[in-house]
């Protein structure tokens, strides 16, 4: 088998389809799981910030070289940490175009079809994974933008025989993100097999080690019932096709594959169902019955985020080689239209926020204002509070408060809760600041000068028009940040 080798107009090209991704997907650095991982590289830059509850991001960020990789960068390259995350990004995404390149012209043999399977998963990064909550990549940096791409390169070299480059990525992954690493080794090692021996294989290999067994605690059920997306049990038709739909598609796509002679791409398809397949198995084990709750946070069916990459890539690259061919006009109709849909789509999921938030640019959200007014205008040890769902009212666009105030905040019911998932022994502290906070929308000042009491807040954001007595030194149209004084102080 002869391997091509990337050009530099394959690099041009990629570059441009980098930039086209980024246009049509959008760059929102300071929402959803940024609140998970960006807190943790500002705590090592900055070890004086977030004096409280740090434990609902360093749990995360304790498992991983993800944010100590961030900071070097902006230690050894002087440059602010907000380009840094940008570089980042656009590099995550180059590198992922490229892998799926590679891997894609060891199963098909034309140049436009090779093209299109890339072109098709630059086009839909956004796409949601069935009911895991994941996208195929977000529109902001996180650990899965660099693990999905050495996932990738891994497999990718596997079929080169370059075992060696197939560690490094995958130990790679692993220093970024160890749970999505569980996935890469698992299906790199089946491939293996597969290219030895016939489909007859044995699973046991896979089973996850130091699991424990322990019921869950009430704190913790109340945490995970958040998130239901762990739970199969819960999930909806639409997204259980999401899980057959695919492998339908790849048992069809592997026999074609066979009687074509595209031995990688036949195997590749069937591995991919062997491995869905099993985590399946894992995923009902874990999630159906009731004393292995605390189990989910394991997410087996993450698998479906490897699956999906593979997959769309298989299914562009079919396009491009039955319809699109070198038509330049099949190209236009296809992707022009898809485009215009993902753009659409992520325009509504962020509609009072700019689709580019470029670190050199003002904020125009009107929550993200004020978290910056936070950060140049209050103490680092101060300690915020907040409605716990602040990240879901309509136009917060899930901005997160930690990463742009960069300061502490009592727990919150939608991403500390998610910490929470993960990690069973942060849920009793979890639970007592969300539930000090559970009436909140009826707040008034003396709920405020309670919390003060409680836990030391000493400041708060709220929604206009605001409580009534409370010293309130910013405010837009959206919220007012206040000042919450003791009883013995100021009344």
């Amino acid at each position: 088998m002869k391997f091509a080798r990337a050009r530099g107009k394959d690099y041009l090209v990629l570059g441009g389809l980098t930039v086209a991704a980024v246009a049509v997907h959008g760059y929102h650095p300071a929402v959803e799981d940024a609140e998970i991982y960006t807190p943790g590289i500002l705590k090592i830059l900055h070890p004086s910030l977030f004096p409280y509850n740090t434990e609902f991001f360093e749990s995360h960020a304790h498992l991983t070289l993800f944010p100590n990789l961030i900071a070097a960068c902006v230690r050894i390259s002087h440059v602010p940490l907000d380009f840094v995350i940008l570089f980042w990004h656009i590099l995550s995404i180059f590198l992922f175009l490229l892998a799926c390149l590679k891997l894609s012209r060891l199963c098909f043999p034309l140049p436009e079809t090779q093209w299109a399977g890339v072109a098709l998963v630059a086009a839909i990064l956004t796409i949601p994974v069935a009911g895991t909550r994941l996208y195929i990549m977000d529109p902001y940096l996180n650990p899965r933008s660099i693990s999905i791409a050495c996932a990738v390169f891994a497999i990718e070299g596997v079929f080169r025989k370059k075992y060696f480059s197939s560690g490094l990525w995958i130990t790679f992954a692993a220093a970024v993100h160890p749970l999505m690493a569980v996935f890469i080794l698992s299906f790199v090692a089946l491939v293996v097999l597969q290219r030895i021996s016939e489909p007859n294989l044995s699973m046991a290999a896979f089973i996850p080690l130091g699991i424990s067994f322990a019921a869950p605690s009430p704190a913790y059920h109340e945490a995970a019932l958040i998130h239901p997306y762990h739970y199969l049990a819960n999930w909806a038709w639409y997204e259980w096709l999401g899980v057959f739909a695919p492998l339908a598609g790849l048992w069809w796509i592997s026999r074609m594959a066979r009687a074509k002679g595209r031995t990688v791409l036949e195997v590749l398809s069937r591995s991919l169902i062997f491995f869905s397949l099993f985590y399946l198995f894992w995923g009902l084990v874990l999630s159906i019955p009731a004393r292995f709750e605390s189990l989910a946070r394991l997410q087996p069916m993450r698998n479906l985020h490897l699956l999906y990459v593979l997959f769309l890539l298989f299914v562009g690259c079919i396009l491009g080689e039955t319809l699109l061919k070198k038509r330049v006009w099949a190209w236009i109709l296809f992707f022009a239209p898809l485009c215009a849909g993902m753009f659409y789509v992520q325009r509504q999921l962020f509609p009072a926020t700019p689709h580019l938030e470029w670190p050199w640019a003002a904020p125009k959200n009107e929550w993200a204002k004020a978290f910056l007014w936070i950060r140049s205008n209050t103490p680092e040890d101060a300690l915020f509070a907040l409605d716990p769902h602040h990240m879901e009212i309509d136009g917060e666009d899930e901005h997160g408060f930690r990463v742009l105030a960069q300061r502490s905040m009592l727990a919150d019911a939608v991403k500390d809760s998610g910490a929470v998932s993960m990690f069973p022994g942060l849920a009793e502290k979890w639970l007592e600041q969300v539930r000090a906070q559970s009436d909140w929308k009826s707040f008034g000042k003396a709920d405020f000068q309670r919390l003060q009491q409680q836990y030391g807040v000493s400041w708060n954001v709220v929604q206009q028009p605001g409580v009534t007595g409370l010293e309130c030194p910013y405010e837009n149209q959206a919220v007012r940040v206040c000042r919450i004084y003791p009883n013995a102080r100021k009344n």
